[in-house]
């Protein structure tokens, strides 16, 4: 309850009736109002979601090595190491909508709001931060067995390199205890990970906010073969087409002075 109110966020219409009531303001119109917000950089009708991290020792720890890691990755790979991110899409939805109509001069892209669902894929996404080069993996179920397969693939395809530091976050297949005992058996991986509520230092979820901007926020697949196809051509296509290594600001510097300020 605000103001006596049961309203769960403000309009500018809402706040010009209270600035009445209140006797702040003989009148006042909602113009007006959005003019006085505009020039304080408020939108109390916006809103974002977030997670606050545990900022606790070892978030300072894991997001130190994590920031070391992508300070150094050309230095790493030097010495014949990846750093590697990783990180799922899980449960993606195959959608088929029809018709589509595309854009035409005066009229924006319509989509049919009805859809026909055939099912979900899970798509398991690699990112060489050295480079901003992609690989995609389909994981036939979100779980340890088939993670472990996938890291298995994925080290056969870098016969040459010393190790790879595989930066992940805390999702059940990534702290299995199989998970653990297969970085265990096999030193050649160095697994990081993301400190609690912190998976934003993970450079994937970057990769795939661009992925699903370019290759899938408003396509339409007739089947779960039909979307894995598009998948795993689009994937090469976004290699040669927007990879970049991402330009990543946030120093352990950065970090450890934010932390100070956010602990005391």
């Amino acid at each position: 309850m605000v103001k006596g109110l049961h309203i769960t966020h403000w309009s500018s219409r809402d706040l010009a009736c209270q600035a009445k009531v209140e006797g702040i303001l003989p009148t006042v119109s909602e113009a007006t109002v959005r003019r006085i917000l505009h020039q304080v950089d408020l939108q109390p009708h916006r809103t974002r979601y977030w997670k606050t991290s545990h900022l606790d020792s070892q978030f300072k720890q894991r997001a130190e090595q994590i920031l070391g890691c992508y300070a150094n990755a050309n230095r790493l790979v030097n010495k014949g190491f990846l750093t590697i991110c990783v990180d799922e899409i899980a449960n993606v939805q195959v959608l088929e909508r029809s018709p589509i109509k595309r854009a035409i001069p005066g009229v924006v892209e319509h989509q049919e709001f009805e859809y026909i669902r055939h099912g979900t894929v899970n798509i398991l996404v690699f990112l060489v931060v050295h480079t901003g080069l992609m690989q995609v993996a389909i994981l036939d179920a979100k779980e340890a067995d088939h993670y472990i397969k996938e890291l298995k693939r994925l080290r056969h395809r870098y016969p040459g390199i010393q190790g790879v530091y595989l930066i992940h976050d805390n999702d059940p297949s990534h702290t299995a205890q199989a998970t653990h005992c297969y970085f265990s058996e096999t030193p050649w991986w160095h697994p990081c990970y993301t400190p609690v509520h912190a998976s934003w230092l993970n450079q994937a979820e970057i990769l795939i906010h661009r992925f699903r901007h370019y290759y899938l926020k408003r396509g339409s697949w007739k089947s779960c073969e039909e979307f894995i196809e598009h998948v795993m051509v689009s994937c090469r296509e976004y290699n040669w087409r927007y990879a970049e290594p991402i330009e990543w600001t946030w120093t352990n510097e950065k970090m450890r002075q934010w932390f100070k300020e956010h602990t005391q």
